[in-house]
């Protein structure tokens, strides 16, 4: 009786124990599918390798938090680093006739590694929880018996050299070593040229000469590229013929090797354009999580605040609603600093009367939002502040109106460009619409998913594709302007879902309007009595 109680005991706990983590992960299932239809895309007879992503170093010993490869984690689930997924375009037997389409190597179970730095999958748990079933340990990479030479296609990402070589023989260094040996890679391979000559490969001759246009520009940009004579020859020919000529010279070049560094990102950018059902359940929830946490801010603000105790706020909520990480570094600027666009030393220890610039995104399962609003620190906002404000909204609105299926990806931003060039003109900061890059120096859009700028075609909105649109004016101290506009930002950015139905703001629950804002500013604050001690 007394060992039945004991083992029951065991399994209770063991089951709490299972129960205490959450269990809204994307399901094996999603993944498994994913890769399915990845496989789909890929050339017949081709192989595609990912690897997971590079371990990094914060300083010392101390590595930052790992933070898998997002094309990585969509299409297994593994969350750990030192690992290679292998996808074959068809299925393949092995020795014994089983069928196989996919190869998963993993981190090896270690029991002292697990003690100091956590839990591993390890092949078995790897079977288990994410229902791969060629599973093998990263060291049986290197004795792995794919014969790379016999597809036509291998498709990989360009390596970006930000790994270490560690003890551990199978680490990502290593992994990739032995990949690289495997596919014959050369010493002086170029994936930007590889790309370039696919184009001109792939273009009729008829329109060689865009072709030329543009392959010029890149020649500018990448030097390295200015000493190839194919791709110089190209650009500097005459005619058609001589094109023709240089392009059947890259042809030969191109089947040299089976190698493919730039048709993989085509195939991913596809597929993560548009997020399924089970990947809406946690993008929504990042996307709200970080509307509360705006809106909890909006309560708390006072003019003695840093802004580092405002970017706390903000990741407080985003803990106690369970999310992992940010999804990007916090942006908190006060005053001047909100026409940093990317500023994130939020180290300005009031923000005084000021508006404050806040845009921070919660990343909750690896899906992330990106949600920014301007508040004025006092809780109302001057008169100057509230006419910049007010041409950003309406921009915003405008651009959001234009996000709708089968408009170009463009179209946001030509309609939020038109509402600010028309508003600045008006308010005497430009005196031409072809200004507006002064004081509205970026776009309105990007992706939102795995990546705070995710993968996309950027071509033709596609229905369940979610963005930003973001406008914003700056005007920056020692502007061409009046003193009194000097130092405003605005920036107001929501995440939008486009449907057939139309676009839907999923992080609308932020208070937007400058009357909502303060408004919502005048709302007590759960925060408002709490204190902490003085420090010397």
């Amino acid at each position: 009786m007394k060992m039945t109680t004991f083992f029951l005991l065991c399994f209770s706990l063991i089951v709490l124990s299972a129960q205490d983590k959450p269990t809204d992960y994307l399901s094996a299932d999603f993944h498994k599918e994913r890769r399915a239809k990845a496989r789909s895309l890929m050339p017949p007879n081709s192989v595609a390798v990912f690897f997971s992503n590079a371990e990094r170093n914060r300083s010392n010993d101390v590595d930052y938090i790992y933070h898998q490869d997002p094309d990585f984690y969509y299409l297994t689930g593994y969350k750990e680093p030192n690992a290679v997924l292998v996808l074959f375009s068809e299925d393949h037997k092995t020795a014994e006739g089983k069928v196989y389409n996919e190869i998963i190597y993993v981190q090896e179970k270690n029991r002292r590694a697990e003690q100091w730095n956590g839990k591993r999958l390890g092949v078995e748990g790897t079977k288990e929880q994410l229902g791969f079933e060629m599973v093998f340990n990263g060291s049986e990479f290197q004795k792995s018996n794919i014969d790379f030479e016999g597809f036509d296609k291998i498709l990989f990402f360009d390596f970006k050299n930000d790994y270490r070589d560690t003890r551990n023989n199978a680490d990502l260094f290593d992994l990739i070593k032995t990949f690289k040996i495997k596919i014959d890679y050369p010493s002086d391979y170029n994936a930007t040229r590889q790309q370039i000559y696919s184009m001109i490969t792939s273009t009729e001759i008829e329109n060689s000469a865009n072709v030329a246009q543009t392959l010029g520009r890149y020649l500018n940009y990448y030097e390295d590229l200015k000493s190839d004579n194919l791709l110089a020859g190209y650009v500097d020919a005459k005619d058609n013929d001589k094109r023709k000529e240089i392009q059947d010279k890259v042809s030969l070049e191109m089947k040299s090797n089976n190698l493919n560094s730039f048709l993989l990102a085509e195939i991913m950018n596809s597929l993560r354009e548009t997020k399924t059902a089970e990947e809406m359940v946690l993008l929504k929830k990042a996307v709200e999580i970080s509307a509360v946490g705006q809106l909890e801010v909006m309560k708390a603000m006072r003019p003695n605040m840093s802004e580092t105790e405002i970017q706390g706020i903000h990741e407080y909520v985003y803990k106690k609603y369970g999310a992992e990480y940010e999804g990007y570094p916090s942006i908190v600027g006060g005053g001047n600093n909100g026409c940093i666009l990317h500023y994130i030393e939020n180290n300005k220890q009031k923000v005084g009367n000021e508006l404050v610039l806040m845009d921070l995104g919660a990343e909750y399962h690896g899906y992330t939002a990106d949600v920014t609003r301007t508040i004025p620190a006092n809780g109302k906002f001057t008169k100057e502040q509230k006419l910049i404000y007010d041409i950003v909204y309406n921009a915003q609105e405008a651009g959001i109106k234009a996000s709708v299926v089968g408009a170009p990806f463009q179209a946001p931003n030509e309609a939020a460009s038109e509402v600010v060039a028309e508003g600045l003109v008006e308010l005497g900061l430009i005196s031409s619409p072809s200004e507006i890059k002064t004081y509205f120096p970026h776009g309105t859009s990007h992706y939102l998913g795995l990546d705070v700028h995710d993968k996309g075609t950027y071509g033709p909105f596609q229905e369940n594709t979610v963005i930003t649109v973001e406008p914003g004016i700056y005007i920056p101290e020692g502007s061409n302007c009046d003193k009194k506009w000097w130092g405003i930002a605005v920036r107001i950015e929501d995440d939008i879902l486009i449907t057939k139905n139309g676009p839907i703001n999923l992080s609308g629950m932020a208070p937007r309007t400058t009357q909502d804002i303060e408004k919502t500013m005048a709302m007590p604050s759960v925060l408002d009595s709490f204190t902490l001690p003085g420090l010397d």
